[in-house]
């Protein structure tokens, strides 16, 4: 696992170009913070929305405002290597913070949250590719990254904007010598730099050959295996892949490379006319849009400090009455290459496994306190345990029949589908439901009015029954309202709508 900055390390690859600032290698400072190393890390990260005023309303206005609420702060992060790492951090929302623990190694992640009983597991275990050897190809994908980016600053140019300083700046809280990176680049200059950029892709014919041998090495011994496991043999490889490098290369090139020419032979007027009929596309490539960039090099190129702030313009409307998007923060870099030792999620007492797909709603949420940030994000904004079932009368399987004016469904159906667990006591006729979300019991019994709700007495209008069929029926309203549901009849088609929050 990569410092959580890497995609924003990814973004000055795009813009910054290539060419040595300052006595600064840019280039070589990019291709240098793709290789995994060990180290530690702090950083946080801000969204900021900005709304139009006359075209917001206070729905809009609200989620906003949520949003912007949003921030997330690392406090301790730790890389071993490639697949070992740590995370400690909060993620604060209007005011309420939720510190979270993160770990993983080659085979697992596991998440541990403010407010949790048991912490989150996620199994990495990878077995869709049994004969595939996975660490080679981990190898060669950590090997392919740098090469890739070097293609790219090959052929970007730098921007306008960018000078190099030398600096003293404090990381982790220590002094050192650095060289500060920055970068300005607007959205009307990075749309200028796409035509450039294709055209020297297109007249390096060795590089862009190499680079399709270093991804057909890649991704041919995958395609083998993914053929192998489908026919047996693999005899046959699909017949737009030639088992021949050379041969694959060279076809791949004359394509990419033909592709390119098409593009930029009427690049000008294609992309006027592309501006004109999205006239939006010249908002967010405007003067509007602009990313500002800090990054601080030291004397072996690896980032120690960074702070960026990437501003997307907007063209404002009733569907999306929004200005402009801001994504800003920092991070701080120390110890790289040195030994590190990651702090692990303790899940002795057991963990939820994420990956079991008969995880119900209930389950999950009474894994926190339901005071909690987490328990809020999951009921309120997530909606985990929304449910709307609709019932036809109609339906002999799963609809509902009216006896003596009352509504009834199948208990077991109806029970289901609210997550709810069913248990019928052999050998008699009582009935116990489990609400999924409470974890309250409702007690009835076949042919009496009485039954219990979370241990109260309560009086069906009528009891529950086994009708011909076999199934168990039980008063629509009551069933459902016991399950926390609201229950709506349409009454011109007859529909039946069950809603829980």
């Amino acid at each position: 696992m990569k410092w959580i900055a890497v995609p924003l390390v990814l973004m000055m690859v795009a813009l910054t170009g290539c060419q040595a600032v300052g006595g600064v290698d840019i280039g070589k400072a990019v291709v240098n913070s793709t290789t995994v190393k060990s180290g530690e890390s702090k950083q946080s990260m801000h969204i900021k929305i900005e709304p139009t005023a006359n075209l917001v309303d206070e729905d809009a206005l609200q989620m906003i405002e949520l949003i912007n609420s949003v921030s997330l702060d690392i406090e301790d992060a730790k890389v071993k290597d490639s697949s070992t790492a740590s995370i400690k951090g909060t993620l604060s929302m209007q005011g309420k913070k939720l510190p979270f623990h993160l770990s993983m190694d080659q085979s697992e992640m596991v998440i541990d949250v403010d407010g949790a009983q048991k912490p989150l597991y996620i199994s990495l275990q990878d077995d869709t590719l049994p004969m595939l050897d996975t660490k080679a190809l981990e190898k060669q994908i950590e090997e392919l990254s740098p090469k890739l980016l070097t293609f790219a600053l090959k052929h970007l140019s730098n921007p306008k904007n960018i000078s190099v300083t030398p600096v003293q700046e404090s990381v982790n809280g220590e002094s050192l010598s650095l060289s500060k990176l920055h970068v300005e680049i607007s959205g009307e200059e990075l749309l200028a730099m796409v035509k450039p950029f294709l055209t020297s892709v297109a007249q390096d014919e060795q590089g862009l050959k190499d680079l399709i041998g270093d991804l057909y090495d890649v991704f041919y011994p995958i395609l083998v295996t993914i053929n192998t496991i489908d026919n047996g043999d693999g005899s046959a490889l699909p017949s737009t892949i030639s088992e021949s490098r050379d041969a694959e290369v060279a076809s791949l090139y004359e394509m990419i490379k033909g592709g390119l020419d098409e593009i930029l032979a009427n690049y000008d007027k294609e992309l006027a006319s592309f501006l004109t009929e999205t006239p939006e596309l010249k908002t967010v490539f405007g003067t509007e849009t602009n990313l500002k960039l800090d990054f601080y090099l030291d004397s072996a190129l690896n980032i120690r400090k960074q702070n960026y702030d990437f501003k997307v313009a907007l063209p404002a409307s009733e569907d999306l009455p929004i200005k402009s998007v801001s994504v800003y923060g920092d991070s701080e870099l120390w110890n790289i290459g040195g030994p590190v030792t990651v702090d692990a999620v303790d899940k002795t007492a057991g963990a939820i496994d994420l990956m079991q797909g008969d995880i119900t709603p209930g389950q999950m949420l009474r894994n926190f306190d339901s005071n909690s940030l987490v328990y809020q994000l999951l009921k309120d904004e997530a909606g985990i345990t929304r449910k709307y079932v609709m019932l036809y009368p109609d339906d002999e399987s799963y609809g509902a029949i009216t006896v003596k004016n009352t509504t009834f469904v199948p208990l077991r159906y109806l029970s289901e589908e609210l997550d709810a667990e069913v248990k019928w006591t052999k050998g008699s006729d009582k009935i116990v439901v489990i609400d999924d979300i409470t974890g309250d019991e409702i007690v009835l019994t076949v042919g009496s009015k009485k039954a219990t709700v979370a241990g109260k007495e309560v009086t069906m209008v009528e009891p529950a029954f086994v009708g011909k069929n076999g199934k168990t029926y039980v008063p629509l309203r009551f069933m459902a309202e016991s399950l926390g549901a609201s229950v709506d009849k349409e009454k011109e088609t007859g529909w039946i709508f069950i809603d829980r929050p």
